[in-house]
């Protein structure tokens, strides 16, 4: 994976999925009943470990990314959030006495034992494996902080911008050094390359595109590129296809990641600038069969002949087989 994220052409392209340590697997669903507390078990060194490499030994993926969740940056801030079974993350609702009270001093060693997991798993991975680390994109962090929860097309976190976005912005900026300290000590111990997830950055319009996605994620990937020599840093923000190339050059991303949403042409026009990552349908391996073949051979066909990482166009989902997921695998391969 790193010969590509350096511009190489592979047949066939590296291969890996968002969120394949996760539900879709038995033997994850299993050690995920050892502690209940979702944030504990992504603090808990060893079984962080396991769950990442689990569907290594499965699948043989040419990357692992490392198991934890985008919301351990704003806990290890002391911002309160907690995870509730069926609705997910809940943070308290963004005010300024919760901003005020953010403390940059305490996040290295919060985050300490997810560092530790980065190198168990650098010393654990076979060789030749990628290790991916990541970081949420400050607004995508923050869209679940305005109500304390998510809201059909962040229509709370949206409207909170335009109310106050003083309050907004200084819980970004204190996001930013955060997240830029998590990535360089993700990479120090390991991490080939590391990803921010933007999955809100589509919900915005232009000029909150720029101030709120843009904008951090430049000062992340300057940040992290100043302190660790040739990081290589992939920008997700879903569901932002026309601005995808504004995106990258007002970043300065190294690569990409496309949503399914993306029209080939476009994939094409960008992996002239940048190596690209994606972006089958999740819902195409759900599917199966011949959906799913059809939808491997049309990613191979339109975007194989440059630097491509194969993936999903978002995260795989709970209900997908673990059989397809090793049928997309194989087909993929085969192709080389």
């Amino acid at each position: 994976m790193p010969r590509v994220l350096n511009g190489e052409t592979l047949s066939p392209p590296p291969i890996w999925m968002m969120r394949q340590a996760g539900r879709y697997l038995p033997e994850y669903r299993e050690t995920r009943k050892t502690k209940p507390n979702f944030l504990e078990f992504c603090y808990d060194t060893d079984l962080a470990t396991e769950v990442t490499l689990q569907p290594i030994r499965r699948y043989g993926f040419d990357a692992a990314i490392l198991f934890s969740d985008i919301f351990v940056v704003p806990d290890a801030l002391g911002y309160p959030v907690r995870f509730e079974e069926g609705r997910g993350p809940v943070l308290e609702p963004l005010s300024e006495l919760l901003v005020r009270g953010l403390d940059q001093s305490r996040a290295n060693s919060h985050l300490d034992p997810v560092i530790a997991t980065v190198k168990r798993l650098r010393e654990e991975l076979p060789s030749g494996t990628s290790l991916l680390g990541f970081c949420g994109a400050p607004w995508t962090v923050a869209c679940y902080s305005v109500a304390g929860h998510t809201t059909p097309d962040q229509t709370a976190a949206r409207v909170g911008s335009y109310r106050d976005p003083d309050l907004l912005q200084a819980f970004i900026d204190a996001l930013v050094p955060a997240s830029i300290d998590y990535l360089v000590r993700q990479l120090e111990a390991g991490a080939d390359a590391v990803q921010i997830f933007d999955t809100w950055a589509g919900v915005l319009d232009d000029e909150g595109f720029e101030r709120w996605s843009v904008a951090p994620t430049r000062k992340i990937v300057s940040g992290v590129k100043a302190r660790a020599a040739n990081a290589k840093v992939i920008g997700f923000p879903k569901a932002s296809a026309a601005r995808l190339i504004g995106y990258i050059e007002g970043t300065g991303v190294d690569a990409v990641g496309l949503d399914w949403t993306v029209p080939a042409g476009l994939a094409r026009e960008i992996q002239k600038k940048v190596p690209i990552q994606g972006n089958l349908d999740p819902m195409r391996l759900v599917a199966g069969g011949r959906a799913l073949d059809e939808g491997v051979d049309r990613v191979l066909e339109e975007l194989g002949q440059g630097p491509l990482i194969f993936n999903l166009g978002h995260g795989v989902t709970p209900d997908a087989d673990p059989d397809d997921v090793k049928r997309m695998i194989d087909r993929v391969r085969r192709s080389g």
